[in-house]
This record gives C-alpha cells, sequence and structure tokens, in this order.
C-alpha cells in the first residue's frame, strides 16, 4: 500500500498536482460590524498596520475578496469588490481589519 501512494504521489506531483499547486482563489466577505454613529467605514489601507496609509473608506455591505486564507496579525489582504458578482479581481487591492468583515452568507 505504502509503494501505491508513493507512485500516487509521485505522479500527481510530477504533472504539477501536489499539495503546493493548489492556489487559493479567495473567499468573498462582506464589511460588517461598523459603528453607524461613529464613523461607519472600515479603512482599506496600503500595509497590515492601522498606521499604514488609508487607500479607500469602505461602507457598510461592501463586498471584497481576501487574497490569503489566514489573517496577519488580525489583518486580511483584500480586493474590494463592486457588488457580490464581481470577482474580475480588478478592484482596488489592501489591508483591512479582519474583525470587520464577514463571510458572505449564500443560504439566503
Amino acid at each position: 500500500m505504502k509503494q501505491v501512494s508513493y507512485f500516487l504521489a509521485a505522479g500527481l506531483t510530477a504533472l504539477g498536482l501536489g499539495a503546493a499547486a493548489f492556489a487559493y482563489s479567495g473567499e468573498q466577505f462582506v464589511t460588517c460590524h461598523l459603528n453607524p454613529n461613529g464613523d461607519n467605514f472600515l479603512a482599506l489601507r496600503t500595509c497590515p498596520n492601522s498606521n499604514c496609509d488609508m487607500l479607500q473608506k469602505l461602507g457598510p455591505s461592501t463586498y471584497v475578496v481576501t487574497m490569503e486564507p489566514y489573517s496577519t496579525k488580525g489583518w486580511r489582504e483584500v480586493i474590494v469588490q463592486q457588488n457580490a458578482r464581481d470577482w474580475t479581481y480588478s478592484g482596488q487591492k489592501g489591508w483591512v481589519f479582519e474583525k470587520y468583515i464577514c463571510p458572505v452568507d449564500f443560504s439566503e
């Protein structure tokens, strides 16, 4: 059995289908938990730090797609989408604080 697994793994690697070959295509999120009595926006920043320059103010219900599957110290690299169906990856790219984005629920 080990020999079959080895040949399968070797064959997939030779075809470029090893674990490292699977690209992360992003997950869709929407801005959430914003304070309507406060500034009511999420800052899109140039780097994962609140001291970095702000690129854009993202209002309530702004859709974004993540660039990496995990956060960096609470920050996520994203691309801003025009709407829920925009998968062009052509919007403004930057960093947002993960606490203020929620996964899009497609069950509704």
